[in-house]
């Protein structure tokens, strides 16, 4: 599975500003380069969290997307963020980033379902009127099992389906539930990889069945993160643990025992200066 395109390791990229707020392009350039070079990186993921898309324009998220395609994307799947509220609005940002050189789209949830919930066919649907709005291939993103945002396994069965969705970031961060979930996407739709997004015990989530990570780590210290992947998926557990032991002081400092957060993206951002 770890030659399919969209499994192995993705890394969920930040995004360099100028002291005025702007993006320091000829910094995001040399970051994308050196990130494409990295053996084992089989793409970078522009315009997410770890990238505070909520902190850009629109023109901004296209401008970053295009910076990406340019410089690497002849050697790098290059995926971009979509967060919007709605179908109308998140099929505007996916054309957009298809249009910057974006090979795929990270399609996040709507927010305001995290206050007020949705149905399942609001969830599948938002899914199916992106990917059939804007034909471009589809990464679902799943959120925290807290969150009234999670897909449940049905509804990510049903989004598999989807001819456009072509991987799952699985982020429910429930380890209760993580491995019965490889194991049932994987018997009703084996073609679609699922791709661990949990940073802060990655390798625990690997070893449940993943194919993959698509991670913030792997934008900071890529060599560890591919290093620590391949041994994990190859049963290399000995080779696994040796990683970890380099993996574990830095998820650490830059976690603290939670979840990936704003904050944590400016401790990445400050240890890489």
């Amino acid at each position: 599975m770890y030659e399919h395109r969209w499994s192995g390791v993705f890394a969920a990229t930040l995004c360099p500003f100028k002291e005025d707020c702007s993006i320091d392009e000829g910094g995001l350039r040399a970051y994308a380069r050196y990130l494409a070079s990295v053996d084992g990186i089989k793409g970078l993921v522009c315009n997410g969290h770890t990238g505070e898309v909520m902190g850009l324009r629109a023109a901004e998220r296209v401008r970053v997307t295009r910076i990406f395609a340019d410089e690497v994307g002849d050697k790098v799947n290059i995926v971009s963020g979509v967060c919007a509220e709605g179908s109308f609005d998140a099929i505007d940002h996916a054309l957009a980033a298809k249009e910057a050189g974006a090979d795929a789209i990270l399609l996040m949830p709507p927010h305001h379902w995290l206050r007020f919930g949705r149905s399942s066919e609001t969830a599948v649907g938002f899914f199916e009127d992106v990917a059939e709005g804007a034909d471009v291939s589809v990464i679902v993103h799943q959120y925290p099992a807290w969150t009234k945002a999670c897909y449940s396994l049905d509804e990510m069965i049903a989004m598999a389906r989807i001819p456009q969705v072509v991987a799952i970031k699985m982020g429910t961060r429930d380890m209760s539930r993580l491995e019965h979930d490889y194991r049932v996407l994987k018997q009703e739709a084996p073609d679609v990889p699922i791709l661990s997004c949990h940073d802060e015990y990655l390798l625990a989530s690997l070893l449940a069945g993943a194919d993959g990570a698509l991670v913030g780590f792997a934008g900071f210290v890529p060599e560890l993160i591919v290093e620590l992947v391949r041994a994990a998926l190859s049963g290399d557990l000995a080779g696994a643990r040796r990683v970890q032991e380099s993996v574990y002081p830095l998820a650490r400092l830059v976690y603290r025992f939670g979840e990936p957060s704003g904050d944590a993206h400016q401790r990445m951002k400050a240890a890489m200066t």
